[in-house]
């Protein structure tokens, strides 16, 4: 039997990794790494946990696809190296990836539309999670909440 592990990867410097098992256990739930090399070296870890051969082993990141509306176009190139380097780490340890639209993995869970204020929706999408993850909720933080909804929107698939 296979053990399907899901890597959750909401990016940005303010985003975060959650990694879970098929049966939905979080092992692994972190705030983006600050640096590229800290990435691999966690990407790395997971890989390294995942290395047998009945586990395979998938990542689903968002797909922002551009950059925030108003965000300078330096702001943009930033975010856009960011995205950049993830790729870049998920593609040389061999992790296979798929990426998802925000209104995809956010539908999954019957959460509606944004209200526009970003906090309030922020804080939603973090009491979502904590209502999937009681068990680890004082863990979750806003850094962390879409990396664990995305990751377990992989999982249900």
């Amino acid at each position: 039997m296979t053990t399907k592990v899901t890597i959750g990867i909401d990016p940005g410097m303010n985003g975060g990794i959650a990694v879970l098992t098929d049966m939905g256990e979080v092992v692994f739930l972190i705030k983006m790494p600050p640096t590229p090399a800290d990435l691999h070296e966690f990407l790395a870890e997971v890989c390294t946990m995942c290395k047998r051969d009945d586990v395979t082993l998938t990542a689903y990141m968002e797909d922002v696809g551009h950059g925030m509306p108003g965000q300078s176009s330096r702001a943009t190139a930033k975010f856009a190296r960011h995205c950049g380097h993830l790729e870049m780490a998920l593609l040389s340890l061999g992790i296979r990836t798929e990426t998802v639209t925000p209104a995809k993995w956010m539908k999954c869970f019957q959460l509606g539309k944004s209200s526009g204020d970003k906090t309030e929706w922020k804080n939603k999408l973090k009491a979502k999670a904590q209502q999937l993850f009681p068990v680890i909720s004082r863990q979750i933080t806003l850094a962390t909440a879409d990396a664990l909804l995305i990751a377990e929107y992989g999982r249900r698939l």
